[in-house]
């Protein structure tokens, strides 16, 4: 068991989120531009970083970081308190921590945090595609408040858990894959290379390696997820594009093929690995603070 049991679930709790924010700041531009290389095909277009810089700057890279960073604040707070607050519930109970605990829990706890924070969600992939968009087509949010004026006014509450199911299942994915296989791999390298558990580079060995797994096991429902967040009814007909996860991922690889959901790879392993690390260093580093304090 972690040394965190000593730690009040407050700290815990506010030490996730906090974490999330920082490592999310880092992160944040190779989030924008797997958004935009991977929805660019969904305008016939072929992403270029030279061309996005040349008509957008490099600073639009950080275009909808408000929206992120409220996005963590619901999401790393709660995904990683309640899965830390689950796990330790349920050893009390068995009496063990063992990986198929740690990956039940971190599926449920993955799929509370995402549907919670949906509509940050639709908010960060909005401000981070807008900009890529042909200007006819573009929103033009002044800012994160913009974004859920405009939403409720113009489409309804619903949409802001419009593609909340790749969301979901895509949260539930990365609460196995990173969430509890991070924990599982934290042991591994305690044992194995002699990393002290939750040290810092004990966290960085696990969590460079949970988060190329997660990367690779999850890209299909970020590309999924995106889409249908960012998605506009046909002016004619008023029917959504993309409506269930099959129906997105079976369309796009009807008519761009299976690499299409796998465009923008390199920038999201880049956001996850970079953000996995960060964050998780992030949050061991703040509760080593707290716990020198006491």
């Amino acid at each position: 068991m972690s040394s965190d049991k000593k730690i009040p679930k407050p700290v815990i709790f506010a030490s996730s989120g906090l974490g999330g924010c920082i490592g999310w700041s880092i992160v944040h531009p190779a989030n924008t531009l797997a958004v935009r290389w991977n929805l660019a095909s969904m305008q016939n277009k072929t992403f270029s970083i030279r061309a996005m810089v040349q008509e957008s700057g490099w600073m639009s890279l950080y275009d909808g970081l408000a929206a992120g960073l409220m996005r963590q604040v619901v999401y790393a707070t709660t995904r990683f308190g309640l899965f830390e607050t689950f796990r330790d519930k349920l050893h009390e109970i068995r009496g063990k921590t063992d990986f198929s605990s740690r990956v039940g829990v971190g599926a449920v706890t993955g799929g509370i945090a995402a549907y919670l924070s949906c509509p940050m969600e639709v908010a960060v992939v909005r401000m981070s595609n807008d900009t890529n968009l042909p200007a006819e087509e573009r929103r033009n949010y002044k800012h994160v408040g913009d974004v859920f004026t405009r939403t409720l006014r113009e489409e309804g509450v619903g949409a802001f858990w419009r593609g909340s199911t790749p969301f979901v299942t895509r949260a539930m994915f990365v609460g196995v894959f990173q969430v509890a296989t991070l924990d599982q791999f934290k042991d591994f390298y305690a044992q194995n290379l002699g990393a002290k558990r939750d040290s810092v580079l004990n966290v960085f060995y696990a969590a460079m390696t949970s988060g190329f797994i997660y990367s690779v096991a999850t890209m299909p429902l970020e590309a999924s997820k995106n889409r249908m967040a960012s998605q506009k009814p046909d002016p004619k007909t008023g029917i959504l594009p993309y409506r269930s996860i099959p129906q997105t991922m079976s369309s796009v690889m009807a008519k761009e093929g299976p690499l299409a959901l796998f465009n923008g790879f390199l920038p999201y392993y880049i956001r996850c690995g970079g953000h996995t690390v960060t964050m998780f260093i992030a949050v061991q580093m703040l509760r080593d603070f707290y716990k020198s304090k006491m």
